[in-house]
């Protein structure tokens, strides 16, 4: 039924936001150069990597400079690159990785290599399932530039802290997962959008 479900509402969501999809496209386009996609590896389910799909909202090779954004304003991020991320629109092309199975609507945020290799045993269970758009955790941390730019060493309180409480809250979803449970978390994904 999961899958179905993210079939059916990925392909809608696709056809649907077409006419958003070229806007967005041509304002990241017009804002700086570079490609108007980001593709990242990251890890999926079976600890498989997978090419996830996001608008560019960076200037190109920033995430050579580090993985995880720091603060409201990171110097890296463009001017289109800011409120395509406030309003989690750079998330929106992660449709095409749901509609080909790499991801789920609803499911653990799909990490990149470097952290997954921390994991501890017990947590490499998040890769039991797809990843998803959207999450508790995500929802939970939607602040989560801010809380790293407060911190003296952003690198570490990203590994220490935050990384492991999103593996908590995760972990947790999965052992008591349901479609209507996915179905709360994408209406509160929503309204954490609408209240920024």
């Amino acid at each position: 039924m999961k899958r179905t479900f993210d079939v059916i509402a990925s392909g809608l969501g696709l056809l649907l936001l077409s006419p958003l999809f070229l806007i967005i496209a041509i304002w990241v386009k017009a804002d700086s150069p570079g490609p108007v996609f980001y593709r990242q590896t990251r890890v999926g389910r079976g600890n498989r990597d997978f090419r996830l799909f996001k608008f560019r909202s960076m200037r190109v090779g920033s995430d050579k400079k580090g993985l995880i954004t720091v603060g409201g304003r990171d110097p890296r991020v463009t001017r289109s690159g800011y409120y395509i991320r406030k309003y989690k629109l750079d998330e929106l092309p992660q449709l095409i990785n749901v509609f080909t199975g790499d991801m789920s609507l609803v499911g653990p945020r799909p990490e990149v290599r470097k952290y997954v290799d921390l994991y501890t045993p017990h947590q490499l269970h998040v890769l039991d399932v797809r990843p998803g758009i959207t999450d508790l955790a995500s929802i939970r941390y939607r602040n989560e530039n801010e809380l790293l730019e407060q911190a003296a060493d952003p690198e570490q309180y990203y590994r220490e802290v935050v990384m492991q409480d999103k593996l908590r809250i995760n972990l947790e979803y999965i052992s008591d997962r349901s479609f209507f449970k996915d179905i709360k978390i994408i209406f509160l994904t929503f309204w954490a959008i609408v209240k920024r």
